[in-house]
């Protein structure tokens, strides 16, 4: 799995810069816009909120626990419009100074670790984008992504009631996905196989699942599969709408793009890092089906 280092290399590095961009508790994973795209980003991602917290069921107490909660705005959604009680988890230690000091319940721990002695049982979970990052290259070249999911799945079978439900939203790869020995940081750019290497790089330590089936069957002993929808064509839309808002001016945000410059020609890493602004390679892998993205519903049997 992605470790806390490399987590904090992807969300640390961008959260003030994010969060000048987005809004103190903007969402960094894919809107939902169901074909409709004269919906502002704002009106897509609530719609999504609302989508999880209906298939949840989630009402006013419901204890949830939002995995991988980025910069909580699901958890904002519950409190707010749901009246439910909710504990995120992150680990990226940016991530959760903002969420704490904008008075959201949020701490750094591993949610793959979480027992029930150390919180208790919940309602309902979710965990939107983080199977993403819980399987390392080094690990699927051992042949252990399925046990990590597997393992993953039994411990929300260990804090859910049976009838109790898990939503997750995940990128993975799809019908084009290239071998993993073409993928070349100094292949051709705009080339799949370099598009794909800068992806690695943005995402150190994370491997996806090999389409839907693949989380599907790993959750099949504990849990049965509520509803299933793809929702590639709406993140390449919210991609197109972030990178406007990263690029609108602000004074603040543009000084702290200025005082990078050091760092580009000193870390070798994060001129990669510069390239995936440039080229955004999740939206080029969506495009060409290299990836799709995926929300899942689940419920304990």
């Amino acid at each position: 799995m992605a470790g806390k280092k490399d987590l904090d290399f992807t969300y640390t590095t961008i959260d003030k810069i994010f969060r000048l961009s987005m809004g103190e508790t903007g969402d960094y994973s894919g809107a939902k816009y169901d074909g409709d795209f004269s919906m502002s980003l704002e009106e897509a991602q609530k719609a999504k909120h609302k989508f999880i917290a209906d298939s949840l069921h989630i009402k006013k107490g419901s204890k949830v626990l939002d995995m991988a909660c980025g910069w909580a705005p699901f958890t904002r959604y519950i409190v707010d419009e749901r009246k439910a009680d909710s504990l995120g988890l992150t680990l990226s230690q940016g991530q959760a100074d903002a969420c704490q000091k904008n008075g959201f319940n949020v701490i750094v721990k591993d949610c793959r670790y979480i027992k029930p002695e150390d919180f208790g049982t919940f309602d309902a979970i979710t965990c939107i984008g983080g199977l993403e990052h819980f399987c390392s290259v080094k690990e699927w070249k051992e042949g252990k992504q399925e046990k990590v999911y597997g393992d993953f799945f039994q411990t929300l079978n260990n804090l859910l009631p049976v009838g109790g439900r898990f939503y997750m939203q995940t990128m993975v790869f799809s019908k084009n996905m290239i071998d993993f020995h073409e993928l070349d940081v100094n292949a051709e750019k705009g080339s799949t196989a370099y598009i794909m290497a800068l992806m690695v790089k943005q995402f150190p330590g994370s491997w996806l699942p090999y389409g839907p089936e693949m989380v599907i069957k790993s959750a099949e002993p504990h849990f049965k599969l509520i509803s299933q929808s793809s929702g590639r064509l709406d993140y390449i839309e919210t991609i197109s709408q972030w990178r406007k808002k990263f690029r609108k001016f602000n004074l603040k945000k543009y000084w702290l793009y200025l005082s990078l410059i050091p760092r580009y020609f000193t870390d070798k890493e994060f001129r990669h890092m510069v390239a995936v602004f440039k080229v955004s390679p999740n939206k080029v892998c969506f495009e060409r089906e290299v990836m799709d993205h995926y929300r899942l519903v689940f419920e304990k049997i």
